[in-house]
C-alpha cells in the first residue's frame, strides 16, 4: 500500500484577468506527469468508500490503478465500463461532495482528485480516438428516449450496449440539455461534449431533432408506433421567479433564457452568429447556485463592468460548488449575501433599471434544512441594474406529463418513479434525471439514467 500522501496537486488555469476577456476553457487540466503524481497518491482502500460516493458507481480504485501503471487504454475501459460520459463528468461533477468526500483523505482537506484524474484520462482518449465498447447481440426491441439531456443520453448508451436499438428525440436543434443550453463553454467546451455525444451515436444510437412530445406526438402513440419501451429524460426547464413586481420589465432574464441565449444561440461569439445579448454596465444575478455563477461570469464575459450576486442566505448556505464560486470571486463577481430583492424597477421604456432590495437575517432552519432568512425592517435599499437574471430554480415543464395518462406526478410537477428502477405508474415507461428529482446534478441524472436503463433491459427480456 502506497504511503500517505496530503499534497493534492492544484489544477492549472486560465489567469482571471484573462479569462474574463473569453469563453475558453478555465480549468486548464492535468499534465501527463501531474497526473500520475496525484494517481500515486491513492491509497487502493480495500472496502471502496469512493466508489459509494459516485451514483454511477465508477469502478475508481481500479482505473487510478491503471493509470499509475501507465495503463491509460485500460483505465478509460475500466472507467467507460459504468460511466459513458466521462469527459463531461470530470468537470461538471460535484466530486468534492460526492466520491471525493468519502476518500480517507477527506478529513486532511486532500481528498485524491478523482474529478480531475477522470477528466485527464478521458481527454487522454479523445485526443486519440475513442474504443467503442463492444455491443451485445440485436434483440430486436425498439427504445424511445424523450430529451438528450444526461439522463437521456446515460440511458441510451447503455441501452445500446445491450443490444436494443434506440432513438432520442429532442425538442431542440442540438442534442446534450441542459448540457449544451445550460452550463457555458468555459466549464464544459462544445468540442468535449459533441465528442462524447458523436460516440454515443457510433453506438447506433439515432437522434431526431425539433420533435416536440406532447405535441408531435404523444407518449401513447410512440408506443402505438413500435416502441416497446420508453424512457423520459426531460429535465427541469420551467423557469422560477421571485413573484416581486416589475418581473415583466424588459432586461429581466430568467436564468434558462439567459444561459440559451449565450450557450445554445451562441451570443458569446457575436457577431460571427447573430444573436447579441446587450447586458449593459451592470448586472444583478438573483440567486447563489451553479447556475446563478454561471450567469454571473458570463454577464461580465459579455461586457458588464459590474456584476452582483443577489442571495438572501449567509455564504454557508450557497448551493454552488466552492469551485465555482471561488471562480466568480476572482473574476470579480460581487456577492451581496443575506439580500433579498423586494421589487424591479423599470425607466420610462419599461426596461429594468434598478432592483429594490432589503436586507435579511437568519431564523430557524426551515424545510429544506437552511436556517430561513427573515427580512429586516428598515433595511431597504436601491440597487442599478441594467440587466436582472433570476436563477433560483427550476421545475419540469408540464407538457409530457399532461399529455400521458397514467403518468403519476408529485404536487411539485415532477414524475413519480420507482426509486430503484425509475419505472413510471405506466407500463413500458420509465423517467430520470431531473423530470424526477428536480434540478439536480448532471452525475445524480446519468446515475439514473443507467438504473433505469438496467430495468428496462430486464423488461424487454421479459425478466421484470
Amino acid at each position: 500500500m502506497p504511503k500517505a500522501n496530503f499534497s493534492r496537486h492544484g489544477m492549472p488555469s486560465q489567469d482571471a484577468a484573462e479569462r474574463i476577456k473569453n469563453f475558453g476553457e478555465v480549468a486548464l487540466g492535468y499534465s501527463e506527469e501531474m497526473a500520475v503524481e496525484e494517481a500515486n497518491r491513492c491509497l487502493q482502500c480495500k472496502n471502496k468508500p469512493c466508489v459509494d460516493g459516485c451514483p454511477v458507481n465508477v469502478r475508481i480504485p481500479e482505473f487510478i490503478k491503471a493509470m499509475r501503471e501507465g495503463d491509460f487504454p485500460e483505465a478509460a475501459r475500466i472507467m467507460k465500463s459504468t460511466n459513458m460520459l466521462p469527459a463531461i463528468c470530470g468537470r461538471v461533477c460535484p466530486q468534492e461532495t460526492q466520491c471525493e468526500e468519502k476518500c480517507v483523505y477527506f478529513k486532511r482537506g486532500a481528498s485524491v482528485a478523482i474529478g480531475r484524474l477522470e477528466r485527464w484520462i478521458a481527454d487522454w482518449e479523445l485526443d486519440r480516438g475513442v474504443e467503442l465498447p463492444q455491443l451485445s447481440e440485436l434483440s430486436g426491441k425498439k427504445v424511445a428516449v424523450v430529451g438528450s439531456g444526461p439522463s437521456s443520453l446515460t440511458a441510451a448508451g447503455e441501452l445500446a450496449r445491450m443490444g436494443h436499438q434506440v432513438t432520442i428525440f429532442e425538442a431542440l436543434h442540438r442534442p446534450g440539455g441542459v448540457l449544451t443550453y445550460g452550463i457555458p463553454p468555459f466549464r464544459l467546451p462544445r468540442t468535449v461534449s459533441g465528442a462524447e455525444i458523436a460516440n454515443l451515436q457510433k453506438l447506433g444510437v439515432d437522434i431526431v431533432y425539433n420533435f416536440v412530445v406532447g405535441k408531435t406526438a404523444t407518449v401513447d402513440e410512440m408506443l402505438a408506433d413500435g416502441y416497446d419501451a420508453v424512457f423520459l429524460g426531460t429535465g427541469a426547464g420551467l423557469p422560477q421567479f421571485v413573484g416581486v413586481p416589475g418581473e415583466n420589465l424588459a432586461g429581466v432574464y430568467s436564468a434558462n433564457e439567459f444561459l440559451t441565449r449565450v450557450n445554445l444561440m451562441k451570443a458569446y461569439a457575436f457577431p460571427e452568429y447573430d444573436t447579441p445579448v446587450k447586458v449593459g454596465d451592470r448586472v444583478a444575478v438573483v440567486g447563489a447556485g451553479n447556475v446563478a455563477m454561471d450567469s454571473a461570469r458570463c454577464a461580465l464575459r459579455l461586457g458588464a463592468k459590474e456584476v452582483s450576486i443577489v442571495y438572501r442566505r449567509s455564504r454557508t448556505e450557497m448551493p454552488a460548488r466552492a469551485e465555482e464560486a471561488e471562480h466568480a470571486e476572482e473574476e470579480g463577481v460581487r456577492f451581496l449575501l443575506l439580500t433579498a430583492p423586494t421589487k424591479m424597477i423599470g425607466n420610462d421604456k419599461g426596461a429594468v433599471c434598478a432592483m429594490e432590495c432589503q436586507q435579511m437575517q437568519l431564523g430557524e432552519p426551515d424545510a429544506s434544512g437552511r436556517r430561513r432568512p427573515l427580512p429586516m425592517p428598515g433595511s431597504e435599499f436601491t440597487l442599478e441594474a441594467d440587466t436582472v437574471v433570476v436563477a433560483i430554480g427550476t421545475s419540469p415543464n408540464p407538457l409530457v406529463p399532461r399529455s400521458t395518462p397514467g403518468l403519476e406526478v408529485s404536487r411539485h410537477g415532477t414524475v413519480v418513479v420507482d426509486p430503484a428502477t425509475g419505472a413510471t405508474t405506466k407500463k413500458g415507461v420509465w423517467a430520470g434525471g431531473d423530470l424526477v428529482t428536480g434540478a439536480a446534478t448532471v452525475i445524480s441524472a446519468m446515475g439514473a439514467g443507467r438504473r433505469a436503463a438496467a430495468s428496462i433491459d430486464k423488461y424487454l427480456k421479459g425478466e421484470e
